[in-house]
């Protein structure tokens, strides 16, 4: 029992320690990466502020050179006034300032972006600007202060306009960053810029705007209140203490919480953007996560001694139990080999039964189609004998006219009807061989094919019947092609589609009977299309008109179109149904040879 309690207090202590310190370990690590995102955001914001103030510098730079706003300087009119007025109206609006104003060398609006409004600055004097006074001096000044009219905060970029000496008046760019502090609000990242004297010009939080992030002198308020920057503005400190690398805690409104602080200097002189990252969430995930792996190495460590100390106090009985275990173990290992062998034995015999069976329905199939094809045959014999019958009476003629040739003592007439003789010797030895054909199971393999052999083929054993019954027949498309088939059991295929055509036909009151074939290609297939314009399929059981034992004939067993489907598809073609305003079309798509 007491090592049992020395382990669990040496479990408990181990663990404080190790969860302690890889807390602190992880906050450590956290920060330091935390404060070097934090830089890094701060310095795409100030690339930001950049952007925006580099835009708008150039403005004042551009009207400087103006020459209509220099005249108007020189010659002060009415229309002159209105002319350079429009133009910084139009030119505000493109680049979003908030107002464009030209100052004659006394300090009074000439022209101004918002001539046409109320609170227009045309006829106001603003020589007590420190942005007039210093570009008066210097050429260029900055100055960021509430407006006078609209009492809304901005950046003012002035101008001189002429020389130092001789000086004809200062152009003014007032920018408002309205957009980029919502910009910057969007982020979830509170971000301010500060000038100088740490007095907060443009924010993120409204609140903050005049904020100082550090204490004042005295000379330092009274000149913030001198130049007009505050309007009355309490300079209250900023409710964080503003150091760079720090984490701070706010507990005011919607930004309470810990922040990591990050400073970066701007390209505006004496401006600083400040900016606050969260840290809340990943500080507490940090150290949670490493104080649960401490917890779990230190359980795992404490496991092993415990696992460790129960082996050796139950080694004895572990080892009996372990060797009955064997026993039994081998005992079921015995017994489900056994199960398994029979099982096999099982499955290996339906295997066999189900191969059997397959092999089975195979052969059935085939000799299924093969007596269709004896049906057929049957049906297409009194045709045949009639086409056979033709040219035998044909022979007879022709070989007394050649006996009574030769008894004239004419060779050249004679032989004349002995080749006719040969030649229609040579029609009945086609059709016989064609009926030979029909008749014999084909082969398994496929060729390249000929369609229009084949249609010649089915043509030469059922032709007669479409012509003795008035069909007309339509054959259309390339005699070129050929398909990847099987001759005998193609040209079956081609029977059995054309004599269900004409039985359609020839059942119905069709008029003007027409059969179509055609043979049309693309790249890769070749379609042979088989059409009758009889009464067509009927839509109920056009569905599972290739299912077994579905047909619309009166004696019909169902089983030719079946047969039909699985002959092309050996071919790795397909036979479907294609729609048609009337009577049927049945399609036979097979793979085109290169």
């Amino acid at each position: 029992m007491r090592p049992w309690i020395g382990l669990v207090a040496g479990w408990l202590t181990v663990t404080v320690l190790a969860m302690t310190a890889a807390g602190e370990l992880a906050r450590r690590d956290a920060l330091a990466e935390l404060r070097q995102q934090a830089e890094a955001n701060a310095v795409l914001h100030a690339a930001v502020l950049r952007s925006e103030l580099e835009k708008q510098r150039s403005v004042p730079v551009v009207l400087a050179q103006d020459p209509e706003i220099r005249a108007l300087l020189a010659g002060p009119g009415p229309d002159r006034a209105d002319r350079v007025s429009a133009k910084l109206e139009a030119l505000a609006l493109q680049t979003r300032a908030a107002a464009i104003y030209v100052l004659d060398d006394q300090g009074f609006a000439v022209a101004a972006s918002n001539w046409r409004e109320p609170t227009s600055f045309v006829g106001s004097n603003y020589a007590f600007r420190p942005y007039f006074t210093g570009a008066i001096a210097r050429g260029d000044a900055e100055f960021f202060a509430l407006g006078t009219v609209s009492g809304r905060p901005g950046l003012y970029l002035a101008r001189r306009i002429g020389t130092a000496d001789v000086p004809l008046g200062v152009v003014v760019v007032k920018v408002e960053f309205d957009g980029l502090e919502a910009e910057w609000r969007g982020t979830g990242e509170p971000a301010f810029v500060t000038d100088a004297r740490g007095v907060v010009l443009v924010t993120s939080e409204p609140d903050w705007r005049f904020r100082r992030s550090r204490e004042l002198t005295a000379l330092e308020r009274q000149d913030i209140l001198a130049d007009q920057t505050l309007s009355g503005q309490a300079l209250t400190p900023l409710p964080f203490r503003d150091e760079p690398g720090t984490v701070v805690r706010i507990t005011d409104g919607l930004r309470t919480g810990e922040w990591m602080v990050a400073r970066v200097r701007t390209d505006t002189p004496g401006w600083t953007l400040h900016l606050l990252d969260p840290v809340g969430r990943a500080l507490v995930g940090s150290t949670n996560n490493a104080r649960i792996i401490a917890l779990l190495v230190v359980t795992l460590i404490a496991t092993a001694a415990g696992v460790m100390l129960r082996r050796r106090q139950q080694a004895a009985a572990r080892a009996v139990a372990e060797e009955a275990s064997r026993t039994e173990l081998e005992r079921r290992i015995d017994e489900r080999t056994l199960e398994l062998r029979d099982t096999n034995s099982r499955l290996s015999s339906e295997i066999k039964e189900r191969r059997r069976a397959e092999a089975s329905r195979e052969v059935l199939r085939e000799e299924l189609f093969q007596a269709s094809r004896l049906a057929t045959l049957g049906q297409i014999a009194a045709g045949v004998a009639h086409e056979i019958n033709q040219p035998v009476a044909a022979i007879r003629t022709h070989a007394d006219s050649a006996t009574a040739y030769i008894e004239r003592g004419d060779p050249d007439g004679a032989r004349r009807n002995l080749v006719r003789v040969a030649e229609l010797t040579g029609r009945i030895g086609t059709i016989t061989d064609e009926l030979r054909a029909f008749s014999r199971k084909a082969s398994r393999t496929v060729s390249a094919v000929s369609p229009a052999t084949a249609i010649d083929g089915a043509l030469l054993l059922i032709g007669h019947r479409l012509r003795e019954s008035g069909v007309r027949l339509n054959r259309t498309g390339n005699e070129q092609i050929r398909v990847m088939a099987d001759p005998v059991r193609l040209e079956q295929v081609i029977v059995n589609l054309i004599q269900n055509a004409f039985e359609a036909m020839t059942g119905e009151a069709t008029l003007d009977p027409t059969l179509t074939i055609d043979v049309s290609s693309d790249r890769e297939r070749v379609d042979i299309v088989i059409a009758d314009n009889g009464p067509g399929i009927d839509p109920a059981i056009a569905a599972s008109l290739f299912t077994p034992f579905v047909t619309t004939k009166d004696k019909g067993l169902g089983l030719g179109l079946v047969i039909c489907r699985d002959i092309v598809a050996g071919f790795g073609g397909e036979l479907s149904l294609r729609s048609t305003t009337g009577g049927a079309a049945f399609v036979i798509s097979l793979k085109s040879t290169p």
